[in-house]
């Protein structure tokens, strides 16, 4: 059984954030912004202490250094998101791709390359955490045996929990709400994850994830399709509406 971890309430207005990185001065001066930016913030330098750190007191997001001394910032990912949903931004010391393919694969929501601003960090952070609160009056979406309750932020297929995460999340209620449509990937990472510009792959890793969970055969993928030489299409099938 899933342990559940809940934090004290953090001041008004502000959220938990939790910072893991061994480099003394990275974690000291992102942790600086996003104390300035009026969050509250704890600090870990390896994995097993951030663990622990998690467990005490659950943070609202997590900012996750790749590159971790004994256990990597990949297992830490895993290990949180087994103990439940946490919006993970991964920081990866190198600009190579596998890198930051390797983060999305496990789930994270976004990734920050090493050199990088601590004021984009904490607009990066700004943004997950603002799509990451639940809906408000929104409505419910069902197609294709699949049904999303923003409010709530869960997600069913014919009645069984889907563990996404928020982007992925927010991906397929996208999806639900545009039926039929197509749309290229630049066109999904800005209306899904709000840039104007960034890597595309990121997109391409979470579709195949997506697909994944909500395909009875992601091999072969009914529901979201690929156009070729545009973007990727949601089918629910005939006479199935997207909301």
């Amino acid at each position: 059984m899933q342990q559940s971890y809940e934090s004290p309430p953090p001041p008004p207005g502000s959220a938990r954030v939790l910072v893991v990185d061994d480099d003394p001065t990275v974690s000291e001066v992102v942790a600086g912004y996003l104390d300035r930016a009026g969050y509250v913030v704890d600090r870990a330098d390896d994995g097993p202490t951030a663990l622990t750190r998690a467990a005490a007191h659950w943070p609202d997001l997590v900012v996750l250094d790749l590159m971790l001394p004994g256990m990597d910032g990949l297992e830490v990912c895993r290990r949180m998101r087994g103990h439940g949903p946490v919006p993970v931004i991964m920081l990866t010391a190198r600009g190579d791709e596998d890198d930051r393919i390797l983060g999305l694969e496990v789930g994270a929501d976004d990734y920050v390359t090493k050199p990088f601003s601590p004021r984009e960090l904490v607009l990066r952070v700004e943004s997950v955490l603002r799509r990451s609160r639940p809906a408000t009056g929104a409505r419910a979406l069902s197609a294709a045996g699949l049904t999303l309750d923003p409010g709530a932020r869960r997600a069913t297929k014919h009645g069984a929990e889907l563990a996404l995460t928020l982007r992925e999340f927010d991906l397929l209620a996208f999806f639900l709400r545009h039926p039929g449509r197509a749309f290229g990937r630049e066109d999904l990472m800005h209306e899904v994850w709000g840039w104007e510009f960034g890597d595309l792959s990121t997109v391409t890793v979470h579709v195949r994830r997506l697909r994944g969970k909500v395909e009875d055969d992601p091999a072969r993928p009914r529901l979201i399709q690929t156009v070729w030489g545009v973007g990727y299409r949601f089918e629910p099938g005939p006479g199935e509406e997207g909301e």
